[in-house]
């Protein structure tokens, strides 16, 4: 092969895919490279690589690097991700890499893997880290306790300004990652007595007692702070974190702004990806097959029996369809939009659930207030509907079936839709479930048969 065929044999390194570059490096065990490749990707692209990495290469790539390089890439990457990574490693070598994470990104993964395997990665993590990360795992993901970190500065009132300082410059490699702006000023017993500027401090003399310079009764959250409370305080002030207290006051963590906005996001993600079948929480790609596949067919199976049944009663009224063939084009159009008004109707009340407006148990105030909705909104698209139907055909009665059909379909969807989530909240199961493919269906069938029957009775009208 003479040079230039060789040159053409051989792909430039950038054509080459960034997966097989780092497996690469992987199987020579160079981490020095290793480090180097990830730290020049772009933010975000290593979770798109990892899921490339077969699942041996994938091992490796977390026992090479050193363990906080390790808990930086966790960081970046989706939280499902990063828990099946975690449960391929030694408990050992898991511990030393949850040690260098934040506490509330150790609660988090914690609380996702097995319970024995996070026993037992809790028992070779080092005290202090095991304890805060238990702790915080006792916490609802979506409450002020199970968002907020534990590491942050503290002191007690009667510390002076050189005792601070000097704390800091002692502990500055501690201290680097922490988001430091304010020092929290505690009483003997743990409970929160004020909040401490940092500029302040630096510019006050030495002996000054810091509870001369704190701002007292500052604005706190309790642990038990549900994630909607949390987002209003944050719409409303610019604060880049609280503190949180437990019931007796007590200082027990800061939640951060950007903690609420990630836990917003991913709640808003997680009921989208629900109301879409997607059951057992999130789901990626690098997952085993049987996995995925069992937990789409969970929601698909149950999912084809009611359109089994909604077919059904096209097939009951056969005949009726075949006279007014017409009826065919309007059946996707008073299915689709009664759907539509009963995936409103489940938007509101999952709204007014999670801000607290509506109890569970006020399914007849809920549906009452729903039922005026759809008879407003069920006549005024039942006259388009059916007006559409007369101007096209000139039957008047096709107008009556079609337009009827709307306004009672349309009430159906949005009673379905605004009380079966307050129903599954209060059998406990989740509210997202109430929206998508099983609301649709249901008001397919609902329509479907509305129609095919009034049809049926003014049949003699449609076909004379």
């Amino acid at each position: 092969m003479d040079e230039r065929n060789q040159a053409n044999a051989i792909p430039p390194e950038e054509e080459i895919p960034p997966w097989d570059r780092l497996s690469d490096l992987i199987q020579a065990g160079d981490s020095e490279a290793i480090e180097q490749f990830v730290d020049a990707l772009p933010l975000g692209e290593i979770a798109r690589i990892l899921s490339r990495l077969d699942e041996e290469d994938r091992g490796r790539f977390l026992q090479i690097l050193p363990p906080e390089t390790v808990a930086e890439i966790l960081e970046q990457i989706p939280e499902v991700q990063a828990v099946d990574l975690i449960e391929q490693l030694d408990h050992d070598v898991a511990a030393a890499i949850l040690n260098e994470l934040p506490s509330d990104e150790q609660a988090d993964l914690i609380g996702d893997l097995e319970d024995q395997d996070a026993e037992a990665i809790l028992r070779e993590m080092e005290p202090e880290e095991s304890r805060d990360a238990r702790a915080l795992s006792r916490y609802e993901d979506d409450v002020a306790g199970g968002l907020m970190i534990t590491e942050y500065l503290s002191y007690p009132e009667s510390a002076t300004v050189a005792d601070v300082v000097n704390d800091l410059r002692r502990n500055a490699e501690e201290y680097q990652d922490y988001h430091v702006q304010y020092a929290y000023v505690t009483t003997t017993g743990g409970r929160l007595a004020g909040v401490l500027q940092l500029r302040e401090l630096f510019l006050s003399a030495d002996a000054k007692r810091i509870s001369d310079l704190m701002i007292r009764d500052p604005r706190t959250v309790p642990d038990q702070a549900g994630l909607e409370e949390l987002e209003d305080l944050f719409d409303r002030y610019p604060f880049f974190g609280l503190p949180v207290v437990d019931a007796h006051g007590r200082l027990v963590g800061v939640v951060q702004r950007e903690s609420v906005d990630e836990a917003v996001a991913e709640r808003a993600g997680s009921d989208y990806r629900k109301s879409q079948g997607i059951v057992g929480g999130e789901e990626l790609r690098t997952m085993p097959l049987f996995l995925r596949s069992r937990r789409r067919l969970s929601w698909l199976s149950v999912n084809i029996l009611l359109n089994v049944i909604a077919a059904s009663v096209i097939a009951f009224y056969q005949d009726t369809l075949a006279s007014v063939i017409a009826l065919a084009v309007f059946l996707p159009i008073i299915s689709d939009m009664s759907g539509c008004s009963g995936n409103q109707a489940v938007a509101v009340s999952m709204r007014e659930l999670t801000l607290g407006v509506v109890k569970p148990a006020e399914v007849a105030l809920v549906w009452g207030k729903e039922v005026l909705v759809g008879l407003v909104n069920g006549m005024a698209l039942g006259a388009l509907i059916g007006l559409v139907a007369w101007l096209w055909k000139g039957n008047v009665f096709l107008g009556l079936v079609v337009g009827g059909a709307m306004a009672v379909n349309t009430i159906v969807a949005v009673s379905i839709g605004g009380t079966i989530p307050l129903i599954l909240k209060r059998l406990e199961m989740d509210p997202a479930l109430a929206s998508g493919p099983i609301l649709t269906t249901i008001t397919d069938m609902c329509g479907f048969f509305v129609v095919l029957s009034l049809a049926t009775v003014l049949l003699p009208y449609l076909t004379g």
